[in-house]
């Protein structure tokens, strides 16, 4: 199964939004020259690091919920991306084949865009409610 290019970008720049957010989890102020290079360009082996915290923030909620609703694929992502293990051992630990992590991979890409696809209609939906009601209190606020 193909993956999606945007999904995967997306999902290499919450493995690092993660990596920083957990090493900072301990409260140690810690430096490691690597980090210093990488943070300070903003861009990990050609991963931008997302600026809007928020796009990291709303992947994670995407990756919760797949572990809820597909724990393979979740168990597939963690350690692709946050475990940073290869395919290879990713299928001799799961004891499947190379072509079914890689088909999974493409599962959870899939399963995270129709999910912030969700987010987004539900977002747009409450858009559209506030601006109906303001619209019906601005209405309603002139007499005839």
């Amino acid at each position: 199964m193909a993956r999606i290019e945007r999904i995967r970008q997306r999902l290499e720049n919450w493995a690092l939004w993660r990596s920083r957010l957990d090493s900072n989890s301990l409260g140690y102020h810690t430096v490691n020259v690597l980090a210093v290079d990488v943070w300070g360009r903003n861009s990990y082996n050609g991963s931008q690091i997302p600026h809007v915290e928020q796009e990291a923030e709303e992947t994670d909620q995407a990756v919760q919920a797949m572990e809820q609703a597909k724990a393979h694929l979740y168990d597939t992502v963690y350690a692709y991306y946050l475990q940073d293990l290869g395919v290879s051992s990713i299928a001799r630990t799961l004891g499947k084949g190379q072509s079914t992590v890689h088909a999974q991979l493409g599962q959870a890409d899939q399963f995270i865009d129709r999910w912030l696809q969700e987010q987004q209609r539900i977002r747009e939906e409450r858009e559209a409610m506030a601006r109906g009601r303001e619209y019906m209190r601005r209405a309603g606020s002139f007499t005839t």
